[in-house]
Protein backbone atom coordinates (compact mmCIF):
# COMPACT_ATOMS: atom_id res chain seq x y z
CA UNK A 1 0.00 0.00 0.00
CA UNK A 2 1.05 3.84 -0.64
CA UNK A 3 1.97 5.60 2.34
CA UNK A 4 1.08 8.93 0.08
CA UNK A 5 -1.91 10.78 1.68
CA UNK A 6 -4.95 11.35 -1.25
CA UNK A 7 -7.61 13.80 -1.19
CA UNK A 8 -10.87 14.68 -2.68
CA UNK A 9 -11.30 17.29 -5.26
CA UNK A 10 -13.78 20.17 -3.87
CA UNK A 11 -15.00 20.73 -7.19
CA UNK A 12 -15.33 17.71 -8.45
CA UNK A 13 -15.31 15.18 -5.51
CA UNK A 14 -12.69 12.66 -7.37
CA UNK A 15 -10.01 11.02 -5.48
CA UNK A 16 -6.28 12.21 -6.69
CA UNK A 17 -2.49 11.90 -4.90
CA UNK A 18 -1.86 14.61 -2.66
CA UNK A 19 1.56 15.75 -3.89
CA UNK A 20 -0.17 17.29 -7.16
CA UNK A 21 -1.56 21.16 -6.75
CA UNK A 22 -4.37 20.75 -8.86
CA UNK A 23 -6.90 18.49 -9.74
CA UNK A 24 -5.82 16.55 -12.48
CA UNK A 25 -9.44 16.01 -13.55
CA UNK A 26 -11.27 19.40 -13.36
CA UNK A 27 -8.07 21.56 -12.98
CA UNK A 28 -9.68 22.90 -9.73
CA UNK A 29 -6.64 24.33 -7.75
CA UNK A 30 -5.70 23.02 -4.26
CA UNK A 31 -5.59 25.85 -1.90
CA UNK A 32 -6.81 24.34 2.16
CA UNK A 33 -10.20 23.05 0.55
CA UNK A 34 -9.52 19.37 -0.13
CA UNK A 35 -10.76 16.69 2.09
CA UNK A 36 -8.34 14.52 2.93
CA UNK A 37 -9.00 10.54 2.14
CA UNK A 38 -6.46 8.17 3.46
CA UNK A 39 -3.26 9.11 5.25
CA UNK A 40 -0.80 6.52 6.23
CA UNK A 41 -2.44 3.35 7.16
CA UNK A 42 -1.52 0.59 9.76
CA UNK A 43 0.54 -1.45 6.90
CA UNK A 44 2.87 1.86 6.68
CA UNK A 45 3.45 2.55 9.79
CA UNK A 46 4.49 -1.05 10.63
CA UNK A 47 6.79 -0.60 7.80
CA UNK A 48 8.21 2.56 9.17
CA UNK A 49 9.02 0.99 12.06
CA UNK A 50 10.13 -2.13 10.80
CA UNK A 51 12.83 -0.14 8.55
CA UNK A 52 13.82 1.75 12.02
CA UNK A 53 14.46 -0.93 13.83
CA UNK A 54 16.71 -2.88 10.86
CA UNK A 55 18.79 0.28 11.09
CA UNK A 56 19.15 0.18 14.71
CA UNK A 57 20.10 -3.32 14.82
CA UNK A 58 22.59 -3.13 12.07
CA UNK A 59 24.02 -0.30 13.79
CA UNK A 60 24.11 -1.94 17.47
CA UNK A 61 26.26 -5.03 15.69
CA UNK A 62 28.84 -2.90 13.76
CA UNK A 63 29.48 -1.07 17.37
CA UNK A 64 29.66 -4.28 18.74
CA UNK A 65 32.16 -5.55 16.17
CA UNK A 66 34.54 -2.65 16.70
CA UNK A 67 34.45 -2.34 19.87
CA UNK A 68 34.97 -6.39 20.69
CA UNK A 69 39.00 -7.14 21.35
CA UNK A 70 40.53 -9.88 18.96
CA UNK A 71 41.12 -12.80 21.15
CA UNK A 72 45.28 -13.86 21.12
CA UNK A 73 46.01 -16.92 19.47
CA UNK A 74 47.84 -19.40 21.46
CA UNK A 75 51.05 -20.47 19.76
CA UNK A 76 51.41 -24.30 18.57
CA UNK A 77 52.65 -26.54 21.18
CA UNK A 78 55.40 -28.26 18.61
CA UNK A 79 55.68 -30.80 21.08
CA UNK A 80 54.17 -34.00 20.64
CA UNK A 81 52.40 -35.12 23.79
CA UNK A 82 50.39 -38.66 22.21
CA UNK A 83 48.77 -40.80 24.91
CA UNK A 84 49.94 -44.03 23.01
CA UNK A 85 53.13 -45.40 23.92
CA UNK A 86 55.42 -46.83 21.44
CA UNK A 87 54.03 -44.30 18.92
CA UNK A 88 56.99 -42.70 17.84
CA UNK A 89 59.27 -45.00 19.36
CA UNK A 90 61.09 -45.88 15.77
CA UNK A 91 61.51 -42.11 14.99
CA UNK A 92 64.88 -40.94 15.38
CA UNK A 93 64.77 -37.07 17.12
CA UNK A 94 66.67 -33.96 15.81
CA UNK A 95 68.97 -34.77 18.97
CA UNK A 96 69.77 -38.26 18.10
CA UNK A 97 70.00 -37.52 14.64
CA UNK A 98 72.89 -34.85 15.63
CA UNK A 99 74.74 -37.83 18.21
CA UNK A 100 74.55 -40.28 15.44
CA UNK A 101 75.45 -38.85 11.75
CA UNK A 102 75.06 -40.80 9.21
CA UNK A 103 78.68 -42.26 7.62
CA UNK A 104 78.60 -41.70 3.99
CA UNK A 105 80.16 -44.57 2.05
CA UNK A 106 83.84 -44.65 1.29
CA UNK A 107 85.16 -45.41 -1.77
CA UNK A 108 88.03 -47.41 -2.29
CA UNK A 109 90.92 -46.13 -2.51
CA UNK A 110 93.08 -45.84 -5.32
CA UNK A 111 96.66 -46.42 -6.06
CA UNK A 112 98.50 -43.76 -7.54
CA UNK A 113 99.82 -45.06 -10.57
CA UNK A 114 103.57 -44.15 -11.16
CA UNK A 115 103.91 -41.70 -14.42
CA UNK A 116 105.78 -43.52 -17.27
CA UNK A 117 109.09 -42.48 -17.56
CA UNK A 118 109.50 -40.72 -20.54
CA UNK A 119 111.75 -42.28 -23.08
CA UNK A 120 115.39 -41.00 -23.13
CA UNK A 121 116.01 -38.64 -26.00
CA UNK A 122 117.92 -40.23 -29.14
CA UNK A 123 120.32 -38.96 -31.68
CA UNK A 124 118.79 -38.16 -34.63
CA UNK A 125 121.56 -36.75 -36.92
CA UNK A 126 125.22 -35.69 -36.65
CA UNK A 127 126.47 -32.52 -38.02
CA UNK A 128 130.60 -32.11 -39.03
CA UNK A 129 131.31 -28.57 -38.80
CA UNK A 130 134.70 -26.96 -39.71
CA UNK A 131 134.78 -23.36 -37.64
CA UNK A 132 131.22 -23.51 -37.64
CA UNK A 133 130.28 -24.41 -41.22
CA UNK A 134 128.84 -27.74 -41.94
CA UNK A 135 131.13 -29.81 -44.42
CA UNK A 136 130.43 -32.69 -46.16
CA UNK A 137 134.14 -32.64 -47.81
CA UNK A 138 137.05 -30.56 -47.34
CA UNK A 139 141.13 -30.35 -48.58
CA UNK A 140 144.29 -30.63 -46.47
CA UNK A 141 148.04 -30.96 -47.02
CA UNK A 142 150.31 -33.58 -46.40
CA UNK A 143 151.18 -32.82 -42.23
CA UNK A 144 148.59 -30.56 -42.29
CA UNK A 145 146.20 -30.40 -38.95
CA UNK A 146 142.54 -29.44 -39.11
CA UNK A 147 140.61 -29.09 -35.92
CA UNK A 148 136.53 -30.78 -36.58
CA UNK A 149 133.40 -30.54 -34.45
CA UNK A 150 129.98 -32.33 -34.47
CA UNK A 151 127.17 -31.09 -33.63
CA UNK A 152 123.93 -33.48 -32.19
CA UNK A 153 120.68 -33.01 -33.24
CA UNK A 154 118.15 -32.59 -31.60
CA UNK A 155 119.75 -29.73 -29.62
CA UNK A 156 120.42 -31.35 -25.86
CA UNK A 157 120.81 -34.56 -26.12
CA UNK A 158 124.12 -35.89 -24.93
CA UNK A 159 126.08 -38.88 -26.35
CA UNK A 160 129.16 -39.93 -26.84
CA UNK A 161 130.91 -39.97 -31.27
CA UNK A 162 133.73 -42.09 -32.52
CA UNK A 163 135.60 -41.22 -35.12
CA UNK A 164 136.88 -43.24 -37.49
CA UNK A 165 139.45 -42.90 -41.06
CA UNK A 166 138.79 -45.30 -44.02
CA UNK A 167 142.54 -45.13 -44.64
CA UNK A 168 144.99 -44.12 -42.08
CA UNK A 169 147.72 -43.94 -44.65
CA UNK A 170 146.16 -40.86 -46.25
CA UNK A 171 145.06 -38.98 -42.96
CA UNK A 172 144.52 -40.63 -38.75
CA UNK A 173 141.94 -38.86 -36.52
CA UNK A 174 141.75 -38.49 -32.89
CA UNK A 175 139.28 -37.06 -30.41
CA UNK A 176 139.83 -34.22 -28.44
CA UNK A 177 137.37 -34.93 -25.62
CA UNK A 178 135.74 -37.31 -23.84
CA UNK A 179 132.50 -37.16 -25.41
CA UNK A 180 134.33 -37.14 -28.78
CA UNK A 181 132.54 -33.71 -30.00
CA UNK A 182 135.70 -32.55 -30.95
CA UNK A 183 138.29 -34.17 -33.32
CA UNK A 184 141.62 -33.71 -34.79
CA UNK A 185 142.34 -34.89 -38.46
CA UNK A 186 146.44 -35.58 -39.43
CA UNK A 187 146.98 -35.31 -43.25
CA UNK A 188 149.75 -38.06 -43.86
CA UNK A 189 149.70 -39.26 -47.65
CA UNK A 190 148.65 -37.97 -50.85
CA UNK A 191 145.35 -39.25 -51.69
CA UNK A 192 141.15 -39.55 -50.65
CA UNK A 193 139.42 -41.24 -47.67
CA UNK A 194 136.65 -41.06 -45.19
CA UNK A 195 136.20 -39.66 -42.70
CA UNK A 196 133.42 -40.83 -40.18
CA UNK A 197 131.69 -39.72 -37.34
CA UNK A 198 128.90 -41.83 -35.56
CA UNK A 199 126.34 -42.62 -32.44
CA UNK A 200 125.36 -45.06 -32.27
CA UNK A 201 123.05 -46.14 -35.48
CA UNK A 202 123.58 -42.69 -36.58
CA UNK A 203 126.70 -41.67 -38.68
CA UNK A 204 127.81 -38.97 -40.78
CA UNK A 205 130.44 -38.90 -43.50
CA UNK A 206 133.07 -36.55 -44.77
CA UNK A 207 135.33 -36.98 -47.49
CA UNK A 208 138.88 -35.83 -47.18
CA UNK A 209 141.40 -35.41 -50.23
CA UNK A 210 145.12 -34.79 -49.16
CA UNK A 211 147.34 -32.89 -52.05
Amino acid sequence: MSIVTEIKCAKCDRKYSGVRSRCPFCGERLIGRGKVVRGVDGFGYKMLISVLVMCVFVAGAGVLLFTTPIPETPEPDNSINDPRPGLFSDIETDSQLSTNPVTPPQEPEQEDEEPEPEPAPVVRNLLITYNGKERTDFTARVAEKVDLRVTILPDGVEADVEWTSSNEAIFQVVALNIEGTAARVTALGKGVATLTASSGEVEKECTVRVR
